[in-house]
């Protein structure tokens, strides 16, 4: 694939972001009341991320990077008390026994808590605040994110029905783009995703999600993601879906995307688009497979990878590359031109 400028005229804009609705406003403002000190910044519709570092800690990022908040601030025994009911809201307990709990609340608002002594300078609260109008591949076009790789490339792979693999360092956007690619699908188009917490919003009629579920305390109950895979494929996806790869579910999402489920992909944790291959060796080392059943699988299911970076507190997709196999049979990844 090689990106040819007679093809892709490209003209960059940067109006302003789009302004929530006034019906998205209401609805983030009224739930603000359970976010207690935070209801400011919660209601507040360009902050994505809160954090909370012990009590005089908080910080929160309004798509610029992080800003701390000198204004606001709790006591050890408040916010751990406020942890308690956030993580409750979410059908989750956290305590001594159970210190670190991942959850959803609202309409996908993820929040993460961690307790002392794992933490040893307080609770800690992450929290991650989704955009309340998912963003399409237009919106993301218009705040620069495909000024180094021109959106009609990507709209391409899309429309070709491509397997692909969105890669980047934690918060460098690979959710959203994931989000606004689905949204691209034709509507006569069944998407199915698999997520450890939900966090996809897709603007798209025919959308699904299976979210996984943790053990409870007696260690019954839980619902992987490799599970999860197999049920989808049950449900008869056009495209299928794994929000994140992180363990052996690799497995099932490459065996899925090598028998016949096109248009469909993932997104993983990695800091280039050279370190992609060792990343994927490592999960299939969980899953019990070598690094060359795990190159041949990889180079047969997923036809490009994605890689984003964040600078300047701007997130864009910077790099599309194509799996290959070197002369031992590993996996290496070749950059497009």
């Amino acid at each position: 694939m090689s990106f040819e400028p007679d093809l892709v005229p490209f003209v960059v804009r940067r109006p302003a972001a789009p302004e929530p609705t006034a019906t998205n406003t209401a609805t983030r403002r009224a739930g603000s009341a359970d976010f207690g000190q935070l209801h400011s910044l919660f209601a507040d519709p360009a902050v994505t991320d809160i954090f909370v570092n012990g009590g005089r800690e908080v910080w929160a990022d309004r798509g610029g990077g992080l800003e701390r908040q000198p204004t606001l601030g709790f006591i050890e025994s408040e916010l751990r008390e406020f942890a308690v009911r956030l993580v409750a809201l979410g059908g989750r307990h956290i305590d001594e026994s159970n210190p670190c709990v991942d959850t959803r609340i609202h309409d996908g608002i993820r929040v993460h808590a961690v307790l002392p002594p794992i933490s040893p300078q307080g609770t800690l609260l992450s929290i991650r605040i989704p955009h309340q109008r998912p963003l399409s591949l237009g919106d993301l076009e218009s705040a620069g994110f495909f000024d180094d790789v021109p959106a009609v490339v990507i709209r391409k792979l899309v429309a070709a029905r491509q397997n692909l693999l969105i890669t980047g360092a934690g918060g460098s956007g690979k959710t959203t783009l994931l989000s606004a690619l689905l949204g691209e699908a034709a509507v006569t188009e069944r998407i199915i995703a698999i997520e450890d917490v939900s966090e996809l919003r897709v603007q798209h009629p025919h959308f699904v999600s299976l979210e996984a579920r943790q053990a409870n305390l007696e260690g019954a109950g839980g619902l992987g993601l490799a599970r999860l895979l197999r049920e989808a494929l049950r449900m008869r996806p056009d495209r299928l879906v794994l929000g994140e790869c992180r363990g052996a579910e690799i497995r099932e999402l490459l065996g899925a995307l090598n028998t016949g489920h096109d248009g469909g992909g993932g997104t993983l944790h990695a800091n280039s688009l050279a370190d992609v291959p060792a990343r994927l060796e490592a999960l299939g080392a969980l899953a019990d497979l070598g690094p060359t059943a795990i190159a041949r699988q990889a180079v047969s299911a997923i036809g490009s990878v994605l890689h984003l970076e964040r600078r300047g507190g701007v997130r864009r997709l910077v790099r599309v590359g194509t799996f290959e196999l070197d002369e031992r049979g590993r996996l290496l990844v070749v950059e497009s031109r």
